[in-house]
């Protein structure tokens, strides 16, 4: 067993007009799989940009938005997660900060729960 901090803010994120985010990269596995631990402070902003692959957001903390190409913004918050397409243009914004876990790859199939 191995543990780890994956909160050690590693890298700024300024690339599309990005503020106050800053990314640690967790792991990485065969092919283009990554996952990385994303921060974002209060007021801060990953600009709109497209998803490499298929990407994974996974709110741990805190509480923003999230926005694909149309631009319309949703609410997130802890427990959420997002899902964007390969090439779907999205950005995230705060006004309280979040944390949360970016997920990388090829293909994603997710286990949504059965809503009433």
């Amino acid at each position: 067993m191995e543990t780890f901090r994956f909160d050690r803010a590693e890298k700024v994120v300024d690339r599309f007009d990005s503020v106050g985010a800053t990314a640690t990269r967790v792991a990485a596995g065969e092919g283009p799989i990554h996952l990385t631990g994303l921060t974002i402070e209060p007021g801060g902003t990953i600009g709109s940009h497209p998803a490499p692959v298929s990407q994974l957001f996974l709110v741990i903390t805190g509480e923003g938005w999230v926005a694909g190409p149309d631009g319309r913004r949703i609410p997130v918050a802890a427990g959420d997660g997002v899902r964007w397409e390969p090439g779907e243009e999205h950005a995230s914004s705060t006004t309280a900060g979040l944390a949360a876990l970016a997920l990388e790859v090829p293909s994603l199939d997710l286990f949504l729960p059965d809503l009433p």
